[in-house]
């Protein structure tokens, strides 16, 4: 059933398409919304969180095979702390993130757990060793039965972190595994319901714009695994309309869009929140000049989100694939070690990117065809990317030329 529910979502998108177009719908160069909406008649397809079930074979066929780079990540992946047979989870009933220099209390145990499910869920895929499924189901499991909510100011962006790789993880696990008890599987769920997806539904208009992005790709992740329609639309909003207000594009005007919902409405408080910067060029993010860190972490939410609409058969990469590929090439250039020209960020840019270029790059360059040479460049240098303990990992695993 599954694949022709994928292609009667294939064969309407289109249609929607040409309806938006004849409604003055944008193709991506101002990155504005366009007006489509997936028919929510329309049952989600599994696995569909960021992985599909053919990119999951394609690359269980490369691993198979041996072929590079898909083997070397597999086995960077494997490796680590988190494929260990012996991985133990250490849950928090109250997880406390503050954002200054006080200690947390589950911050950090909270995502790595979350990410080492989605790691054993992914060797379980590749393997077929039923350990690794149930030493995800295991994890996941023990966060259920404990986390109750998250507390101090970094609670919204630490929330999106953890529950993007536990929704991944959940997905890849619930639609391939038959082993995850039905008692199980319904506390997950009230789990992500309850603790995680009330605290980032709604984003955070007024904070840097990586916390609106995160928050949209937990959201859409949870989404499709619990079935929710209404959150899968309420993240598809937020992108249309915070990525336009995060990478700057010259058709915007002479300023970058204000972010909607929020205060920051008046040159003087973008040049602000842009952090300084008076100069605006393509591919420009709002914390560039911030370091590029949390705008590379922005590239991997952008570019998590599209994915996942993809796999549902909404093609939100379409409306800022000009946006996307020129954030990507600008960051790139300069972490590449270009010399920042005075006007940007006064001619110093702090080159700390992530393992954040996969994923928009596979779509851009594999499925479009787009040259991207700077991205592509610096992909190839960080080959095999793995995990930034935080929410990505194994994307060259899952995404290197897997359209």
């Amino acid at each position: 059933m599954g694949s022709v529910r994928r292609a009667l979502v294939m064969l309407l998108v289109p249609l929607l398409v040409g309806v938006s177009a004849a409604c003055g719908g944008s193709g991506g160069g101002s990155g504005r919304a366009t007006e489509r909406a997936r028919p929510a008649e329309l049952a989600f397809e599994h696995p569909g969180v960021l992985v599909s079930k053919a990119q999951l074979d394609r690359v269980r066929a490369h691993v198979t095979a041996r072929d590079q780079p898909w083997l070397r990540a597999f086995e960077q992946m494997r490796d680590s702390k988190y494929g260990a047979a012996d991985y133990r989870a250490k849950p928090y009933a109250v997880v406390e993130c503050p954002p200054d220099t006080r200690p947390g209390h589950g911050c950090v145990e909270e995502r790595e757990d979350a990410i080492a499910a989605y790691t054993q869920a992914l060797l379980w895929n590749i393997t077929g060793d039923r350990a690794h499924a149930q030493k995800a189901v295991q994890i996941m499991d023990a966060w259920s039965r404990v986390v109750t909510r998250h507390t101090e100011a970094n609670a919204g962006l630490q929330t999106a972190w953890a529950a993007s790789s536990w929704a991944r993880a959940a997905e890849a696990v619930r639609y391939t595994y038959d082993g995850w008890a039905d008692g199980e599987l319904l506390r997950f769920e009230r789990m992500l319901r309850n603790a995680y997806l009330p605290q980032v539904r709604d984003g955070a208009a007024d904070f840097n714009g990586n916390w609106d992005l995160l928050m949209a790709d937990a959201t859409i992740s949870m989404a499709v695994f619990l079935d929710d329609h209404e959150s899968f639309e309420k993240a598809v909003t937020h992108f249309r309309t915070r990525v336009p207000a995060y990478f700057y594009l010259e058709s915007d005007g002479p300023l970058p869009v204000s972010p909607e919902g929020s205060g920051i409405n008046t040159p003087e408080k973008l040049r602000k929140y842009w952090f300084g910067q008076k100069t605006f060029a393509d591919g420009l993010s709002q914390e560039t000049c911030r370091n590029f860190k949390h705008a590379s972490y922005s590239l991997a939410a952008t570019a998590h989100i599209a994915e996942t609409a993809w796999h549902q058969g909404v093609d939100l990469y379409g409306e800022v694939k000009e946006r996307l590929r020129a954030a990507l090439e600008f960051h790139s250039k300069y972490q590449l070690g270009a010399e920042a020209p005075d006007w940007l960020c006064g001619g110093r840019v702090q080159r700390d990117m992530g393992p954040d270029t996969e994923v928009g790059l596979n779509h851009l360059r594999e499925r479009l065809k787009l040259e991207l040479p700077q991205t592509r460049k610096l992909t190839l240098e960080q080959r095999p990317e793995g995990t930034d303990n935080l929410f990505v990992a194994w994307e060259t695993l899952t995404h290197a030329e897997n359209a």
